[in-house]
């Protein structure tokens, strides 16, 4: 059977994270179904590359499909869209290899997080609107404290699918391109809640309520503070995920014009 690599992008307002739930709608629930009626079978394999929360999207979400057809990428990328929702669209399909797997192959994840500092009628989905005054300078300096393999228990929630809350931080960036702050956070994986968290905890410093020094805190022993700190959804994408024939990152920049 073929194997292809599939490249999506979705606003996850309306659903329960990505991966299937039991009473729940979701992102790869809602592709499923699409592969059904496509294909009229139960026989496939569909797995993403990275797991989303509630309500966060993706700009680049990679799976894998493994599936008997005959009929060629284009096909099967514009019959899938006919029917899925108009918020979950397949940007494009490739035909890979048969060992190829999106999440166990995957390098590394960009998550992309975007900050407004101006009230906004029209992206309130897309962003995280903050009143407060944020000092950019501050924030920056102590989210370098997150680079490197570091214990983010302090991150996240107990997760049954989760052995080990250590996890490999490669790059923090973050850029001002006003009124928006952007955050990319590129990782080895993340766990659940993690990434709004750490955005949670960089804004209270941005602010002034806390200091670098209460991040290292953070980093060095279990605390149950950022889960008080956890930002919203709204703001958080999936930008990219990067195997070994596609490492370099792109420019920060951000789709989004206020």
């Amino acid at each position: 059977m073929p194997r292809f690599k599939l490249t999506i992008e979705y606003e996850g307002t309306r659903y329960s994270g990505w991966q299937v739930q039991k009473n729940a709608r979701t992102i790869q629930g809602e592709i499923i179904e699409a592969i059904k009626k496509v294909f009229n079978t139960d026989d496939f394999d569909f797995q993403g590359a990275s797991r989303t929360d509630a309500g966060v999207h993706a700009l680049n979400q990679i799976a894998h499909l493994h599936i008997k057809t005959n009929l060629v990428e284009e096909k099967i990328k514009f019959a899938l869209n006919d029917n899925l929702p108009s918020d979950i669209n397949i940007l494009s399909i490739e035909k890979t290899h048969k060992n190829f797997h999106a999440r166990k192959d995957a390098r590394y994840r960009s998550y992309l997080y975007i900050i407004s500092q101006r009230r906004t009628a029209f992206a309130k989905k897309f962003v995280w609107w903050i009143k407060d005054s944020l000092n950019f300078k501050k924030m920056n300096l102590a989210a370098q404290n997150f680079i490197g393999l570091k214990d983010f228990k302090s991150f996240t929630d107990a997760d049954e699918e989760e052995k080990s809350t250590l996890v490999k931080i490669f790059d923090f960036q973050m850029k001002e391109e006003e009124p928006l702050i952007l955050i990319r956070i590129v990782g080895s994986h993340f766990l659940w809640k993690m990434a709004r968290r750490m955005v949670g905890i960089l804004v209270e410093i941005g602010k002034g309520n806390m200091t670098e020094n209460d991040l290292k805190k953070l980093l060095s022993e279990k605390s149950n503070l950022p889960a008080k700190f956890t930002a919203p959804p709204s703001g958080l994408y999936l930008e990219n995920v990067y195997y070994t024939e596609n490492l370099k990152l792109p420019e920060l920049k951000s789709w989004i014009i206020l």
